[in-house]
């Protein structure tokens, strides 16, 4: 069973998703990373491929972006470093990114790449539908891959029924229309929108996204929804540690730990 499925079938609440981008800070952190994030106690791995121009994310992220080019990142170095993350990591990993890196790879080469080191979804958030559907999802079919598509406070009933039902593996719940990291606190009208998409009853298991960065504000995402995803606050702690192992143990098990 895909490790995605298999996480969301024994656990439905306060899933911690955490996100970071591959070759940031430096270019060989990825595995050491990875290990850290499961050490700490978290349930997916998010990494993060390196574009030149990631328009959807704020600051924090576009800057790990350039780090991480400038270190020589790329998706073949990616999958080169992923080759045995098997042999040390279980939890489950997505590749979440855009969408020009993966057609320059080859569309079945990068699926079967992804098979081959055990990668078990992908978040491309400039995917369109219609191009999964008819390009995409048989490869993503073919190698096991769970496709996750993005919603937001503006995506209406009839649209997010129609990812609901093209969806096999998670919804990924844009906490409001800004930019990665922009917001520090959830506000109500976000708190009526998790309250909203909850009440539709979807058969979809749902993460929330976009300003998750402390204890406070993951339990009050979780609490609407099956749990959240971390990432610009992630980062900064990266970007800022002395000691990268101690402190994302620190940091994430301050996030779930009561």
């Amino acid at each position: 069973m895909n490790r995605v499925d298999e996480l969301f079938k024994k656990k439905s609440t306060n899933i911690l998703s955490i996100y970071f981008t591959a070759g940031f800070p430096a270019l060989e952190d990825t595995l050491p990373i990875m290990k850290a994030i499961e050490a700490a106690g978290a349930d997916i791995i998010e990494i993060g491929i390196p574009y030149s121009d990631p328009i959807a994310d704020g600051p924090t992220i576009q800057d790990s972006n350039l780090v991480a080019l400038n270190n020589g990142m790329s998706l073949r170095k990616l999958f080169s470093q992923l080759a045995d993350m098997r042999k040390e990591v279980a939890l489950p990993v997505i590749l979440m990114g855009y969408l020009n890196p993966v057609v320059q790879y080859g569309i079945e080469d990068f699926c079967q790449k992804c098979k081959e080191v055990g990668v078990d979804g992908l978040i491309l958030p400039d995917l369109p539908m219609n191009q999964y559907l008819s390009e995409y999802k048989p490869f993503f079919d073919k190698y096991d891959l769970r496709n996750t598509f993005l919603i937001s406070p503006q995506t209406s009933e009839h649209r997010i029924r129609e990812i609901d039902e093209h969806t096999d593996g998670f919804i990924y719940m844009v906490s409001s229309a800004s930019i990665t990291g922009a917001k520090s606190a959830i506000s109500d009208e976000q708190l009526a929108y998790f309250e909203r998409v909850r009440n539709m009853h979807l058969k979809n298991p749902r993460l929330i996204g976009f300003g998750i960065s402390d204890r406070a504000s993951f339990k009050s995402a979780a609490s609407y929804s099956h749990g959240a995803i971390i990432g610009s606050a992630f980062i900064n702690v990266l970007k800022a540690a002395k000691d990268q192992e101690k402190e994302i143990i620190a940091y994430i098990k301050g996030i779930i730990n009561d």
